[in-house]
């Protein structure tokens, strides 16, 4: 979008920054709820919520460096999901500026007045209008919180362990489940020390591809946390025990759940070492119904594998589950790969075959990344072609001369 404009290099254009959005506004303690400045980055937003002893609860991985507006204009997903929720079940009010006025929405905490007109601007990408404030809903800061380490025999055990959780609402408040390959790739467990070879594991990419060819050789890497009250930490963590050790999960020694937590963000760090390795790492995620889930898991990796596999590579291809729905999961898949002479290339090749394979299983185009241009090319197949001209429609009012986040979305 901003860095690589979709119309010819002659036509002007403008980047707005809205790095002095940075304020925290009204907290209205009794309601829960806090007023926040589009521009305010995690760390920053975390910070002054802290100082009014309250938290929004999201941590995506992109958390160092995006904004509360691009949570909501991308309908982020973070770690913490499973108690606090996506960033678009937060959003209790938004302010947005528009080529044809001011809007704002969010009036009282549940509404029957029409369709709820946020959701057309939770996700639109900067593409019907700038996101300038949003009401949030906030919690008080967690008195504990505490992660666990575990070790299922298998990725399908792990997610029957997993739909189980679910079904008895009883998800943790993180819950993150490593396949094989990424179990023995060392993304499940980053190591206390942290060079680019470590990084993809103490094994090497031969390794991680044995582990995919024989899924006994060490189980699947499977991380818990909670976060509240005391009381409220140890009741759910003892619940959700009980079901994993009933199901054939082993608890893990005491720092394999902290490890996981304290080196989740030097993974993305990765990969400017990697490039100079010849070395490339993508990722792509999608999401589906528990009924679905195993074969979106394979027809995924299998298009990914099979795709980079043809042009003479050998992929490392990782998965894991990290957000927990009643009806669903979702997959986030991670390449790692020799760059080849046309590593562009491969992946773009790999990622549409990636594509295809999601839309014909059943799954989401995406789950949290959002559509930008990379998935525009499966909006169609996901929200159908009457889907499609309702976008258009609300484009056409909101932005009738086309000029925000142009090839963004809808095209």
């Amino acid at each position: 979008g901003g860095l690589e404009p979709a119309r010819l290099a002659e036509q002007p254009m403008v980047a707005l920054d809205l790095a002095r959005l940075d304020a925290l506004g009204r907290v209205d303690r009794e309601s829960g709820t806090a007023e926040l400045g589009a521009g305010l980055r995690g760390p920053r937003a975390a910070a002054l919520l802290a100082e009014h002893g309250l938290t929004l609860g999201h941590i995506p991985q992109s958390w160092e460096y995006a904004t509360i507006g691009g949570f909501a204009a991308t309908r982020s997903s973070g770690q913490a999901s499973g108690g606090y929720g996506r960033f678009d079940d937060l959003v209790v009010g938004l302010r947005v500026a528009t080529p044809v006025g001011s809007w704002e929405l969010g009036r009282a905490p549940a509404s029957a007045a029409g369709p709820d007109l946020r959701e057309l601007l939770l996700g639109s990408e900067g593409a019907f209008g700038v996101i300038t404030q949003v009401v949030a809903r906030v919690r008080p800061l967690p008195a504990r919180r505490s992660f666990e380490g575990w070790s299922v025999p298998d990725f399908a055990t792990g997610t029957r362990l997993l739909r189980t959780l679910a079904a008895a609402d009883l998800r943790p408040t993180v819950c993150r489940l490593s396949d094989e390959t990424e179990t023995v790739g060392g993304l499940a467990r980053p190591p206390r020390s942290a060079g680019p070879a470590a990084a993809i594991g103490t094994g090497t990419a031969d390794a991680a591809q044995n582990a995919a060819q024989d899924p006994a050789q060490g189980g699947c890497h499977l991380v818990t946390g909670y976060e509240g009250a005391e009381s409220a930490v140890e009741r759910r963590a003892a619940e959700v025990a009980g079901v994993l050790l009933a199901g054939g999960a082993r608890r893990l020694d005491a720092a394999a759940g902290p490890d996981w937590e304290r080196g989740r963000f030097r993974a993305p760090y990765l990969r400017d070492a990697l490039l100079d390795l010849g070395i490339f790492a993508e990722t792509l995620e999608t999401a589906g119904f528990w009924a679905t889930l195993p074969a979106l898991y394979a027809g995924v990796r299998g298009a990914l594998a099979g795709s980079l596999s043809s042009a003479g590579l050998s992929p490392v291809v990782m998965c894991h589950i990290s957000h927990l729905y009643e009806t669903g999961a979702s997959l986030y898949f991670t390449v790692v790969c020799a760059q080849g002479e046309d590593p562009i290339g491969s992946w773009r090749a790999a990622k549409a075959a990636a594509g295809d394979a999601i839309v014909a299983a059943g799954g989401t185009i995406t789950h949290h990344h959002a559509v930008g241009t990379e998935h525009r090319l499966w909006l169609d197949a996901e929200i159908g072609d009457l889907g499609v001209d309702v976008l258009r429609a609300v484009k056409r009012t909101l932005d009738p001369a086309g000029i925000l986040n142009p090839g963004i979305l809808i095209g």
